[in-house]
């Protein structure tokens, strides 16, 4: 009877670990929706804009969008190895 709690538990610890990094891939795909949706901006306010403050606001959004998808991958990358190294010292890992 306590092997088969100590499964379950195990089991429910594996599921935890995916759906956090399912949850940290979310958040990559949404920093680089926002950064797309940033640049895709300052180009649109570039072209269709000939007036100074939208030129400089647009050439302001696109490195400002690149900066927010860099800045998601990064954090990607930090949650990633954070979670793997935290899986690799745990009992339940394969």
């Amino acid at each position: 009877m306590a092997g088969s709690s100590t499964r379950i538990r195990e089991l429910r610890d594996l599921l935890a670990l995916e759906r956090t990094q399912m949850a940290n891939e979310r958040t990559l795909l949404a920093y680089v929706r926002t950064g797309m949706a940033l640049v895709i901006a300052g180009f649109s306010l570039i072209q269709f804009f000939r007036q100074n403050l939208f030129v400089w606001a647009g050439v302001a959004l696109v490195p400002a969008g690149l900066a927010v998808v860099l800045l998601g991958w990064l954090r990607y990358r930090h949650k990633g190895s954070a979670l793997t190294s935290r899986a690799s010292t745990s009992s339940y890992t394969e």
